[in-house]
């Protein structure tokens, strides 16, 4: 494979990809072309930032080479041809900012929201009838993953529970440990 380079950036380009490679709020697909970037101008291999960042060395190299022709433009995405959207992106945004805002302070009477909670919100209150894998979709583009609740039935948070709680009833027999 023939190696790869990064042309110089300038200081503006330089503290674009800097933001993005380190933005939070930014899409998730600009922020890991961004990060490609970064990794590039630090020295890091084509083989080494894929491996980092779970990616094809082929989509590693396309990306740098896009940048160095295009430059910070290069990391938005392009028009593709197609079918349009079926939901604009201002219903798009709206599922967004639903799903990062606290259910509690919307008046909600749980801590949580769930896909079908927020499918059910989201066609309610703001009118907007889309599919749960619709939102779930949405949510995954941006890079928002759903969290896991740990249930009473888990595993304990705290591995000295048994010890702290003691014996559960006073019929229950003790065991004998064995000395080994």
């Amino acid at each position: 494979m023939t190696p790869i380079c990064l042309r110089d950036l300038t200081v503006e380009e330089c503290a674009r990809v800097q933001t993005l490679a380190h933005a939070r709020t930014a899409p998730a697909q600009m922020v890991q072309r961004a990060q490609i970037i970064w990794r590039a101008r630090h020295g890091e291999s084509a083989s080494a930032i894929a491996s980092r960042l779970g990616l094809d060395v082929e989509t590693v190299r396309r990306r740098i080479h896009r940048f160095n022709a295009e430059g910070v433009e290069a990391l938005k995405d392009r028009h593709r041809s197609g079918r349009p959207p079926t939901y604009p992106p201002e219903q798009a945004a709206t599922v967004i900012a639903t799903a990062l805002t606290k259910p509690e302070t919307l008046g909600l009477p749980f801590a949580a929201w769930t896909l079908d909670r927020l499918a059910a919100y989201l066609h309610e209150v703001k009118g907007i009838a889309m599919q749960r894998s619709r939102i779930d979709e949405i949510l995954l583009q941006e890079g928002l993953r759903w969290h896991k609740h740990e249930t009473w039935f888990g595993e304990r948070v705290d591995p000295a529970f048994a010890e702290k709680r003691g014996r559960s009833k006073r019929s229950t027999p003790h065991r004998l440990r064995a000395v080994v």
